[in-house]
């Protein structure tokens, strides 16, 4: 399998990047899913270093898949429960009995999904080296 850790991660930081300028933005619901998929992909770059497969999309599954080599906290865990709620809800209207994902995202909800993926980013960056 060819070392793509450092592509992984690149996408990972620019994808973060994407997430603040959307909170700075008022684009509530994009910032959550681009939270959301800046840790999916740290993650996996946190997998490629290991020479391990990483599929799926379910953050707190990744990050558990983690802990028998790296100590996963809890509290990481968690972080990642959130997240994986704005991989679908984010983006379509069918996850709510109506409206659209814009009527129920607000600053406190992409504030959150961005301070999360920060803390889950760096704990990879930590366990990249």
């Amino acid at each position: 399998m060819a070392e793509r850790a450092r592509d992984w991660m690149a996408q990972a930081e620019r994808d973060l990047a994407h997430a603040e300028n959307d909170l700075a933005s008022g684009f509530y619901e994009w910032s959550c899913f681009s939270a959301q998929q800046a840790v999916e992909k740290a993650i996996k770059a946190l997998y490629q270093t290991r020479n391990q497969l990483a599929w799926g999309h379910s953050v707190r599954e990744l990050l558990e898949g983690l802990r028998d080599e790296l100590s996963v906290s809890d509290p990481l865990i968690e972080a990642g429960k959130s997240l994986d709620k704005y991989y679908i809800l984010s983006r379509y209207p069918n996850g709510f009995p109506s409206g659209a994902p814009v009527d129920y995202f607000t600053k406190r909800d992409a504030q959150g999904a961005v301070d999360d993926a920060r803390k889950i980013i760096r704990f990879c960056k930590d366990h990249l080296a």
